[in-house]
């Protein structure tokens, strides 16, 4: 099975440290078909200098200068330049498995348009990795391995933004890059959601993960908590507040009270509950905690804002025997 010519587009800012390892692991591909649109978001070291001396060793690197400043306009450049009829994204500072354009353009190829292509991740780093990257890999690639991802979405950016694939004619139904709301990787996220893409599921890792103190996630204030909780309350006003059912907060913690606040403020009328006996019957907000006993929870939709696994294992499983799923009328944002 051919696969059509796939264009990565890859943003990069002072990349230098780690720029080499990241093209080498491009050009040692097992599929050949590929065209790097790589974009310097004026850079300051010596990432022009690299990729100049990578574009003199293979054409098919293909670099340019960001008509504009951020991650945003340097993928937007990089798309415009772009000739590929499969998209996808990579970071200068990860490697990619040498199988990954392969397996992910043959998967893409069996199944056609309307289909999204994953792969797995996993992260690495010259210093100690956190529980929480590895848990956060971990939880992605569960949902990858089944292409299960989209029932958890309120929960974390549940598509790895170095790992996807797609026809570039579903790339702009969806809207590209054209959008400037950050976190850019999670917003596009919900618009391959909001499209209705499917999800192809694959089990092997493709993709690594460099983690390091001055990555961008860790770094720019684009990336902040905020900006995650704020990005996902904007899309589940779009996609889920036209259900006729009644929307119950669960939790009362920072995140519930957050949440909370935010449908306060738009005049959504909402449920707030938990099971805290300390934060029953207080008033918050103009809206009384309430136990779950005293809400109809058959007839309402959930937001689950507790973050304590083993409570929220317990959330979960009596929703569920009340014939909820999550994705549907269960959502985690925790």
């Amino acid at each position: 099975m051919s696969i059509p010519i796939i264009s990565i587009i890859t943003p990069v800012k002072n990349g230098a440290a780690y720029l080499r390892e990241c093209l080498d692991s491009i050009i040692a591909q097992t599929e050949s078909g590929w065209e790097l649109c790589i974009i310097d978001d004026n850079s300051s070291d010596e990432t022009w200098e690299i990729l100049y001396e990578y574009q003199q060793l293979d054409a098919r690197i293909k670099p340019r200068k960001s008509n504009g400043v951020g991650i945003i306009p340097a993928l937007q450049t990089g798309y415009q330049s772009s000739t590929g009829q499969y998209i996808t994204r990579m970071d200068a500072d990860d490697q990619m498995a040498p199988q990954k354009l392969e397996t992910m353009g043959l998967l893409l190829s069996s199944k056609g348009k309307g289909y999204l292509a994953l792969g797995g991740v996993d992260y690495f780093s010259d210093v100690e990795l956190g529980d929480g990257y590895k848990k956060y890999a971990s939880w992605l690639n569960s949902l990858t391995a089944t292409g299960n991802n989209w029932v958890d979405i309120y929960k974390e950016c549940v598509i790895p933004s170095p790992c996807w694939m797609l026809h570039r004619e579903d790339f702009d139904k969806c809207g590209g890059f054209d959008s400037d709301q950050y976190p850019e990787d999670y917003d596009l996220c919900f618009r391959m959601y909001a499209d209705g893409l499917t999800i192809i599921p694959c089990d092997q890792v493709l993709h690594q993960w460099r983690d390091y103190p001055e990555r961008t996630s860790r770094n720019d204030p684009n990336y902040a908590d905020n900006r995650f909780l704020d990005l996902k309350l904007h899309w589940f006003a779009q996609l889920e507040l036209d259900n006729p059912c009644e929307l119950v907060i669960w939790g009362a913690g920072r995140k519930g009270k957050l949440i909370a606040k935010h449908f306060v403020d738009n005049n959504i009328d909402i449920s707030w509950i938990t099971t805290n006996p300390k934060k029953i019957g207080h008033n918050i907000y103009q809206q009384i905690l309430k136990h779950p006993d005293k809400v109809d929870l058959d007839k309402s939709n959930v937001i689950v804002a507790v973050s304590n696994p083993s409570e929220q294992e317990e959330i979960l499983a009596l929703l569920k025997a009340l014939g909820k799923n999550k994705g549907k009328d269960i959502f985690l944002f925790c």
